[in-house]
């Protein structure tokens, strides 16, 4: 642990002190903010400051003897190394659920609390479900338990947002909305209620700075069928430029007064809801002002997955940006990484500093994870100034990274080899590029399932009894969330890719205590001549042809990677300076 678990414990008891007060058996504590968003600003991020879990999923099931903190397979080394053991139990919950903690260790008549705000209706229905007869009850509490004992809590954001243009987007506010009016009306409501924050980015075609790595503001949103809205947004984050952009379509009001403008829109009318990701809040609320719920998913989901033309073409600008810039960060790794002079952390900065040459850059995507060897079998490893290792040969370094540009969202990861890598590295990294190649190369049938082709790159794996515990490929945002909603590959992905979704390619293998391996690119959804779906790959940047071995690979893959480098070094190659042009046709030559 790298703070006072005493800390944990005393905060674990405050608050089961204030449960006692309130006559609760127990209080959930979910890892999310009333927006249901992943990346949280530092003023929601309850589940930390409770526990210590800085995981970006996760939940904690406070009992009155027992707690227990959870969270998925990318973060069970990480539970394992910030949740104190004398403190709190851990649990993958993927195999252990909310509703089985609480059947295991809650008593008969005990009443179990939360904020409404916090989980969706689908989330406390499934709960409830599990618990019937069992005289365990849930207790919606309008006031959430933390924060009446987060006293230092920090202010919530306040950025301002901008205008997203359209040039870039493809279409206009206007027509984005009109097509989600349509969607009301297909549903048979007269109101939507939208709350995912990179849903109104995208519907409003404005962007924000309210939370890191994903430019959004936070905010509300309600959509008539007559294609105007309601914004319900701090005055503070608009500038002059937002507002003419808004015009007469869309209305502002303070978030504040959201309940008050529900009871005046909703009585005796049909609201759209998301149950899966909307907060009961919002059920209860329009219950509670005489409207009727209908439930549909929300209708901006698919379509902004599905990339316009211009902003398809935005993406492939923007990684070719991207690529000049790992380029960079490559070759002074080449030169400095088995020095002995370099950390985890002074590689996330250098190639931070690469990637703000570009004066479209705006920020990371997401957490640069930098793990070398035993770090980078850590999932969603986070280097801090007192887990940061020294990169000392021999090793590998396992860097997955991305940025926001303000044209494109980029992630990519690579795997490099610090000095002389072992057979077994060289094997499994093999593997994983064969996995990554069968994606890359796929051709497959309208209405595939993610988890179909997510198969494809764990069959070199599997075949010597291998595997990964995390999925293949999620979606990526246009200058949005580096995880949007779309078709994911996963053995859990249960719809199908569409045209014009962009997807992570990236298989991996990860050897615990010892080292990790991921290559990742962003693939692009294209239909071609004869009706099949294929991948475009649109991230540029070499792969460590030093732990490849090519005796493993099948004249197709090698025939992919040579092609895929020849086009890496025609297209980045005229955009840089004669010695890391250099160094890029070494890495690039053909295997």
């Amino acid at each position: 642990m790298t703070q006072n678990t005493s800390v944990f414990a005393q905060r674990l008891q405050a608050l089961r002190d204030l449960m006692a007060e309130k006559g609760l058996g127990g209080y959930i504590v979910p890892r999310t903010d009333e927006y249901q968003g992943e990346y949280l600003p530092a003023s929601a991020e309850r589940l930390a400051w409770l526990t210590g879990f800085t995981g970006s999923a996760g939940v904690a099931v406070i009992l009155k003897d027992s707690a227990v903190v959870m969270s998925d397979g990318r973060y069970t080394i990480q539970l394992a190394q910030q949740v104190d053991n004398s403190v709190y139990d851990t649990d993958n919950n993927t195999k252990t659920s909310i509703e089985d903690i609480l059947l295991q260790g809650a008593k008969q008549n005990d009443t179990i609390g939360f904020d409404p705000r916090l989980f969706t209706l689908a989330q406390i229905e499934k709960i409830q479900i599990k618990l019937k007869d069992s005289g365990i009850g849930l207790q919606s509490e309008s006031k959430n338990l933390i924060d009446t004992l987060w006293h230092d809590k920090p202010a919530p954001p306040m950025a301002k947002a901008d205008v997203f243009p359209e040039a870039i987007a493809g279409r206009s506010m206007q027509e984005k909305l009109e097509v989600i009016a349509t969607s009301l009306k297909e549903a048979g409501a007269e109101l939507g209620i939208i709350t995912l924050s990179d849903s109104i980015a995208w519907l409003l075609n404005i962007r924000g700075g309210d939370i890191p790595h994903i430019p959004v503001a936070l905010s509300y949103l309600l959509v008539r069928q007559d294609a105007t809205a309601d914004w319900f947004i701090d005055e503070e984050k608009l500038t002059d430029a937002v507002r003419t952009h808004l015009g007469n379509r869309v209305a502002v009001f303070a978030p504040q007064t959201m309940e008050e403008k529900l009871a005046q829109n909703v009585k005796g009318k049909t609201v759209m809801l998301d149950p899966g990701r909307t907060s009961l809040w919002f059920h209860e609320a329009v219950m509670a002002a005489g409207g009727t719920i209908v439930t549909a998913k929300d209708p901006c989901i698919d379509i902004r997955a599905q990339k316009t033309d211009a902003e398809q073409q935005s993406m492939r600008n923007a990684h070719v940006r991207d690529g000049v810039a790992i380029v960079k960060f490559l070759k002074w790794l080449d030169d400095n990484g088995a020095s002995g002079g370099e950390t985890e952390l002074s590689v996330e900065q250098k190639l931070l500093s690469f990637r703000k040459e570009a004066p479209e850059f705006r920020d990371t995507s997401f957490d640069t994870i930098a793990g070398f060897n035993a770090h980078g079998a850590i999932v969603h490893y986070r280097a801090t100034p007192e887990t940061s290792q020294t990169i000392t040969a021999p090793g590998l370094l396992l860097v997955d990274s991305g940025a926001q540009y303000n044209d494109g969202t980029t992630d990519i990861t690579r795997t490099m080899a610090i000095g002389q890598a072992s057979q077994e590295m060289r094997e499994r990294n093999t593997l994983v590029l064969k996995g990554h190649i069968a994606i890359a190369t796929a051709r497959f049938a309208k209405g595939t399932l993610g988890k179909d082709i997510d198969a494809l790159a764990r069959a070199a794996l599997r075949e010597e009894g291998l595997d990964y515990a995390h999925g293949t490929g999620h979606g990526v945002g246009c200058y949005l969330s580096v995880h949007e909603e779309a078709a994911h590959l996963s053995p859990r992905g249960e719809e199908p890719p569409l045209p014009g979704m962009v997807l992570s390619n990236e298989p991996g293998y990860y050897q615990e205590g010892d080292y990790g391996i991921r290559i990742e690119n962003l693939v692009m959804v294209k239909e071609a001549d004869d009706g099949l779906l294929e991948f475009e790959t649109i991230t540029l940047a070499p792969i460590d042809k030093s732990l490849v071995i090519k005796e493993k690979m099948t004249g197709e893959e090698i025939d992919w990677l040579n092609d895929y480098h020849a086009r890496v070094f025609a297209t980045l190659a005229p955009l840089l300076d004669d010695e890391h042009k250099a160094w890029l046709e070494n890495a690039c030559a053909p295997i």
